[in-house]
């Protein structure tokens, strides 16, 4: 049972949340890492044959003209932006299960991060598609991998633009599985 506060009163609501033993079971839209008591728990994949699997994801880093002039000219004093950033969206990919508790370890089969530069805006835009075959998705070790990399972004920017934003952290793709694909509207 999971506790809701609904008013300045304190009243509270008691919600049931059901759930099957294996995750993969549930019916769409329910979730998966809560047991029928409301509490947190990692879905037993065990039951689910492995299928090939890739999840694609986006972050912006918002910052001045002046940063990213700085960052394509690799005139930053800490040493080359994007390869540093490039180094630890892999990094984080390989480990999400030691920084999302409930994800589980994956045998990745690929991790990509690309960088494009946003002269308008400014920004720095950065995406992960990672891959792997296994029996649960890589959508958390692609919104690692671009998390981590603006991280990276904008510590290694601070000293010359604290005002930088990270923006727009978001799951573009997936693929595999059997719920089959998703596509956010309006992204290639």
């Amino acid at each position: 049972m999971v506790t809701h506060r609904s008013s300045k009163k304190s009243r509270r609501r008691v919600t049931k949340h059901s759930s099957t033993a294996v995750g993969s079971d549930a019916p769409h839209g329910e979730l998966t890492h809560v047991d029928a008591t409301g509490r947190a728990k990692m879905v037993d994949v065990s039951e689910k044959a492995p299928t090939v699997r890739q999840a694609v994801a986006r972050a912006e880093v918002h910052l001045q003209r002046e940063t990213l002039a700085k960052i394509k000219s690799n005139a930053i004093a800490k040493g080359d932006v994007l390869a540093v950033a490039q180094v630890a969206g892999v990094l984080a990919a390989k480990r999400t299960d030691e920084l999302i508790p409930l994800t589980h370890p994956l045998p990745l089969t690929g991790v990509a991060v690309a960088f494009r530069f946003d002269e308008m805006t400014p920004a720095v835009e950065i995406e992960a598609t990672v891959s792997t075959v296994a029996p649960t998705g890589v959508e958390m070790e692609a919104l690692a991998a671009v998390a981590a990399a603006a991280l990276t972004i904008y510590d290694m920017c601070k000293a010359v633009d604290r005002g930088m934003t990270i923006e727009r952290l978001r799951l573009v793709s997936k693929t595999g599985g059997r719920r089959g694909a998703y596509y956010r509207e309006g992204e290639a």
